[in-house]
């Protein structure tokens, strides 16, 4: 597994600033004040402040969710007994002095706002001790009292009846749980950008939450994965690739979550510009459209991702709240954190299933017996009108490099069978062809290379014409051969059109009409153009009759009507103006469904074996185009668990 490195903008104990007054023209250019929405903005603020002073462990106590008491303790260098009343004042700060701080800034605080507007709604007292004096001194922020307490170096927020003085806002507040999972919440977003500080939670005298510090031994290297599993579960790791890129002046770090692992909310997307959590339509936008081509509906990925970019390039001063920011260019960033995404989830995870162990892929020993249904007077499924034979060529484009470590030894077209262009059958043979006996693809032929070396393994038999059964090391494989094969002609149509921008398309030796619609007719004479880059050749045949001249290439055996009708109707629904740029993909995706081999197509071992192959060298196929698994792994252990084996 890739390792990660943490986010490179931490604090630093090293060269400590005093506490003083912002000039008026710095503050005229600060954004409006802090606003205290509720106890996390509190919770918030007050981490911010806690990291900046270079805080290793920083422990928060609440009661009533927040409300009575929030307590924010730390490690870090303090605040020196002359700095404790100016650190009340509004626009006070150590972390900027000039126009220019503001415009690089590399704190998680800068306004110097925070302390006096939560000072102006509670009962604040402000306890520190810095390195080298004597004790620490506490600051009760209403009465003006200053007195010597005491404490460890460091520096503890203790905020009081938070909202006493403004009763009405009060009445806004939840319940002290839905208080209590925001306060959480503002630290778990603090703790997945910073695996080097310890956090714990404490509510009621009771430890909530707790994150050691995952820099061990001096090392770093995998500091970020192990406080991602911390604060997310050991799932998130399990079911996310790790993701590294460098694009220009920024640098892209983090996880993205599989397609499979989707939800329904955008609750688990987490995102850090130079350590800050962020709300960013650009990056959220970008994100999402790396994910286009394989979730399914209107499900939300699941993300950590750690933007580097120069603080001079972003602009962090333009919300209260400081979760939202301006980069100086959107479409640099955007591009950036999209190819990133894309890149992480291109490669087949059909690879990943001989290198993780028998136990990780199935049920514990006391898993619980999944129910067998054996239907009684089951109709067999109806069988249409026979498919043409379809060719599962090797893809032109979008293929994996490194072929040999996918499949454990590399293959030769001797070994397999195959021409030297890596299709599964050669050039002389006729397709859907078995192979000769004594073939490797034979099963059972002595020396044939064992399943092992496959990461899908090899072709059993096909289930009610939907489904290929698979044997591999893990146990069975279990493939829907449509949505396969979908994702297949899929990544070889959008192959074809990046680097051509227009597909090649074959003649047909007899033109397909069909009885077209008054729509039908008028969207097929004003998008000509877009049609033969699509490599359809669709003219009138008559004043209520279309004729198919030409298709695609890559489905030329399909079927050359309902391909037509289906791309007439996206192009209808489209801007015609724009289509092949705005639509591409949508029309693409629908060429593939149509071309794609169909359920109770009768395959062959060969064909099978073929097919099965093609997927492990393709990208993202493991998802079809709508976002659907393709495959999935039944292990011996969850097969020995249906029939109880071993109890």
């Amino acid at each position: 597994m890739q390792h990660v490195s943490p986010p490179a903008s931490k604090a630093s104990k090293a060269a400590r600033r005093p506490i003083r007054d912002l000039p008026d023209e710095l503050v005229s250019q600060i954004a409006a004040g802090e606003v205290v929405e509720r106890p996390a903005s509190v919770v918030r603020e007050l981490v911010d402040n806690a990291l900046d002073a270079g805080a290793t462990q920083i422990t928060l106590r609440l009661l009533a969710g927040g409300v009575r008491l929030i307590s924010v303790e730390d490690d870090g260098s303090g605040i020196p007994q002359a700095e404790l009343a100016v650190a009340l004042r509004r626009h006070a700060t150590s972390k900027i002095r000039t126009l220019d701080d503001l415009e690089s800034v590399a704190t998680m605080g800068f306004r110097g706002e925070a302390l006096a507007a939560i000072a102006s709604v509670s009962e604040l007292a402000l306890l520190s001790r810095p390195a080298g004096q004597e004790s620490a001194f506490l600051l009760d922020a209403r009465s003006g009292e200053l007195r010597p307490v005491a404490r460890a170096v460091g520096t503890t927020v203790e905020v009081k009846e938070l909202f006493f003085s403004t009763p009405a806002r009060r009445k806004f507040l939840k319940t002290d749980a839905t208080e209590l999972a925001h306060c959480v919440e503002a630290v778990r977003r603090h703790a997945l950008a910073r695996p080097d500080v310890g956090f714990a939670i404490w509510h009621e005298g009771k430890l909530v939450q707790q994150w050691r510090i995952a820099l061990t031994h001096g090392a770093g290297t995998g500091a970020l994965e192990r406080r991602l599993a911390d604060v997310l579960g050991e799932e998130f790791l399990e079911q996310s690739v790790a993701l590294t890129h460098q694009e220009g002046r920024i640098t892209l770090t983090g996880r993205a979550g599989l397609p499979d692992t989707a939800r329904a909310r955008a609750d688990q997307q987490y995102c850090y510009v130079n350590g800050r959590f962020v709300r960013d339509k650009v990056v959220a936008h970008a994100a999402r459209s790396a994910y286009e081509d394989v979730l399914h509906g209107q499900r939300q990925p699941v993300y950590a991702l750690y933007i580097d970019i120069d603080p001079a390039r972003v602009d962090v001063n333009v919300h209260p709240t400081k979760i939202e920011v301006r980069f100086r260019d959107s479409r640099e960033v955007h591009q950036a954190v999209r190819h990133a995404i894309e890149n992480a989830l291109a490669a087949p995870r059909a690879g990943a299933v001989l290198a993780a162990p028998p136990a990780a892929m199935g049920y514990a020993a006391g898993a619980t017996e999944i129910p067998l249904d054996f239907e009684q007077n089951r109709p067999p499924a109806l069988i249409p009108r026979a498919q043409a034979a379809m060719q599962f060529d090797a893809p032109i484009g979008h293929r994996v490099a490194d072929l040999g470590a996918l499949w454990g030894q590399p293959r030769t077209p001797e070994r397999e069978g195959v021409s030297a262009s890596s299709t599964w059958v050669s050039a002389e043979q006729p397709a859907w062809q078995s192979p000769a006996p004594g073939t490797p693809d034979t099963p059972g032929t002595p020396g044939a290379p064992q399943a092992e070396t496959w990461p899908l393994g090899r072709a059993l038999a096909q289930l009610q014409g939907i489904y290929i059964l698979a044997e591999n090391a893990q146990g069975l494989i279990i493939v829907d051969m449509h949505a396969a094969h979908e994702r297949i002609v899929y990544e070889r149509l959008k192959s074809q059109w990046d680097s051509s921008a227009r597909i090649a398309s074959q003649p047909l030796l007899i033109p397909a009409t069909f009885a077209a619609t008054p729509q039908e007719l008028a969207t097929a004479e004003q998008n000509v153009d877009a049609l033969a880059a699509l490599g359809l050749e669709i003219t009138p045949f008559s004043a209520r009759t279309l004729a198919v001249r030409a298709v695609p290439a890559t489905l030329a055996q399909g079927d050359a009507v309902e391909l037509a009708r289906s791309v007439l109707a996206e192009l209808a629904a489209h801007d015609a103006s724009g289509v092949v740029q705005r639509a591409q993909n949508e029309i693409l995706g629908t060429m593939a469904c149509h071309g794609a081999v169909r359920a109770n197509r009768q395959l062959t071992l060969p064909e099978m074996n073929g097919l099965l192959r093609q997927m492990e060298s393709t990208e993202r196929s493991d998802q079809c185009n709508h976002g659907r698994p393709t495959w999935r792994q039944l292990s011996l252990r969850e097969l020995d668990a249906l029939f109880l084996r071993g109890r």
